[in-house]
């Protein structure tokens, strides 16, 4: 069985890496991408116009009990944290985690719970720890972990903080990543 869900965290300069990777991707990309960026929940939707723009896959803000559904891509609404639930997912108002609202780690946790082995987690760009945590689950879970290179980041603290708790995670600069996803979406 291939793999069933993507998850992306991204922070301080996530928009360009988020779109970077989300660029690469056709419109016939076969498998769900949910992604966290830190934001100020005030932004509104400005985001989801944004990385419209240059993807070829639908972009949605998610709402709560939303189901996934195959190649399109979901974000976390701002001051929400984003869950998934089985086949759904599911937003939560709780205090934020390493001060964010979206939290990376809370996605990546409850999708490691819900996949398993079938979740890929992706931590770009950021100025935080947020996502160490969540990769390490994903990882103890079975699913694969990819971290962008410290070196292509605008902002290096988060995927150092992600390769120090996930030593194993495969590291790849920004523009490797929209292809290394495509290439695993298409392996059976």
């Amino acid at each position: 069985m291939g793999y069933g869900l993507i998850v992306v965290g991204a922070s301080l300069g996530g928009l360009h890496a988020v779109r970077s990777v989300l660029t690469a991707l056709p419109l016939s990309f076969p498998l769900p991408i949910a992604v966290v960026q830190h934001r100020d929940p005030q932004a509104g939707d400005t985001l989801r116009y944004v990385l419209q723009e240059s993807c070829a896959l639908q972009v949605c803000e998610v709402e709560d009990k939303q189901a996934i559904e195959a190649g399109r891509v979901y974000l976390a609404p701002g001051g929400y944290h984003l869950l998934v639930d089985g086949p759904h997912f599911a937003l939560s108002t709780e205090d934020p985690v390493l001060y964010a609202q979206p939290a990376i780690d809370v996605l990546f946790e409850t999708a490691a719970e819900a996949f398993g082995t079938r979740v890929i987690g992706v931590v770009l760009t950021g100025a935080s720890a947020d996502g160490a945590a969540g990769l390490a689950a994903i990882r103890r879970h079975g699913g694969l972990t990819v971290i962008e290179s410290p070196a292509t980041a605008v902002a290096s603290e988060m995927p150092e903080a992600a390769k120090r708790s996930n030593p194993d995670a495969i590291a790849l600069k920004l523009e490797a990543i929209g292809p290394y996803l495509l290439e695993l979406s298409l392996r059976k």
